[in-house]
């Protein structure tokens, strides 16, 4: 049996702006390649070497420099997203944790989120579990639990 890689791939408008979040978002995820020295971003280096903003890259990766987790590719489409997410991600927060505990550590991780661009979708408080759908920057779903 052929065993495959997983790669997880976000369409987006901003390539830069979601793997930037989700960066933050996941922890010990980065990008394959620093950036150069003497710049601060990727089109700060573009710039100074006269690359045209339409020949530059479409597409963001991060790469887990930690664990073992998939990479996560970020591709410029031109469509802004229309519905719910099919697919999701789950940010696990609150493992080993029941109660009180589990709710404020999920909504302590939400906080942070928000810092960064996420916003609240839906609070799921019933009597299975707590958790929150969230969304990234530019509106695509994943749950904190």
């Amino acid at each position: 049996m052929t065993a495959f890689d997983l790669h997880i791939v976000f369409d987006c408008a901003d390539p830069d702006r979601v793997a930037r979040f989700w960066r933050e978002a996941l922890g010990g995820y980065d990008f394959p390649m620093p950036v150069p020295d003497g710049f601060t971003s990727w089109d700060e280096w573009a710039d100074a070497q006269g690359i045209p903003v339409a020949q530059r890259p479409t597409a963001r990766t991060l790469v887990d420099k930690v664990r073992d987790r998939p990479d996560i590719f970020f591709l410029q489409v031109p469509e802004a997203k229309a519905g719910k997410n099919r697919l999701h991600l789950d940010v696990k927060v609150a493992q080993g944790l029941d109660g009180a505990d589990r709710r404020a550590r999920i909504e302590a991780e939400a906080e942070r989120l928000s810092a960064l661009g996420a916003t609240i979708a839906v609070t799921v408080d019933q009597p299975e579990g707590f958790h929150l759908v969230m969304q990234d920057p530019e509106g695509n779903e994943f749950c904190v639990a």
